[in-house]
């Protein structure tokens, strides 16, 4: 069955570049990114993996950790790593997954029914410190994923995971959020102060801080 949102993330022991890892002790109390790659040495996925390396400090700052994953062996990886680094201008220090039999990329689903049977689909998995799954996108392989909206989504995830808000269209930190409706007025002027009404159910407010 294919995994879906607010599902747990499934569990796996696998060989990275960084060691063995047991991916929910590895994830720990923290958030999570996993994302995957259909082979070492392609060109788009070497842009991605150098960009994530140079703005993996953004994560880091909100308790995310960056797991990337390949068919490829280990070997392969570290060579594929030394040009990315070259390219990219960048320092890959996240862990890359080794999965030659697939393991990993079965239990995420990652392999494509109409596809060569070893290119894993180019997905993206936010998981939360729950261990359940909190977004899940998935690329053509012509197209560069955005990890700069990766990083706004998760920002969303974290905010919303601690309030009753949403995030409106396009928001970034910093700019008002929208109360839920399942939050009463009453509710809301016990919680908030400048709240903004445009409609009933549209209650705009500023982002809280904490």
């Amino acid at each position: 069955m294919a995994l879906r949102l607010m599902d747990e993330a499934p569990d796996f022991t696998a060989e990275t570049t960084e060691g063995t890892i047991r991916f929910h002790e590895w994830l720990g109390d923290n958030w999570g990114i996993l994302f995957s790659h259909p082979a070492d040495y392609t060109p788009v996925c070497t842009t991605e993996l150098g960009y994530m390396a140079n703005i993996a400090h953004e994560f880091a700052k909100r308790n995310v950790k960056v797991l990337a994953i390949s068919v490829d062996p280990l070997d392969s990886h570290r060579g594929w790593i030394g040009d990315i680094n070259e390219t990219q201008n960048a320092n890959v220090s996240y862990p890359l997954i080794a999965d030659p039999d697939q393991e990993v990329a079965q239990l995420y689903d990652m392999i494509h029914p109409n596809a060569n049977d070893k290119m894993t689909v180019r997905s993206v998995f936010v998981i939360g410190p729950d261990k359940k799954i909190k977004l899940m996108l998935t690329y053509p392989a012509s197209t560069g994923r955005n990890f700069d909206e990766i990083l706004r989504v998760v920002d969303s995830l974290q905010l919303t995971a601690n309030h009753k808000l949403a995030t409106p269209v396009n928001w970034t930190s910093g700019e008002d959020c929208i109360i839920v409706p399942a939050v009463t007025d009453e509710e809301a002027d016990q919680t908030y102060s400048d709240i903004r009404r445009v409609k009933p159910y549209l209650r705009y407010v500023k982002q809280p801080q904490d």
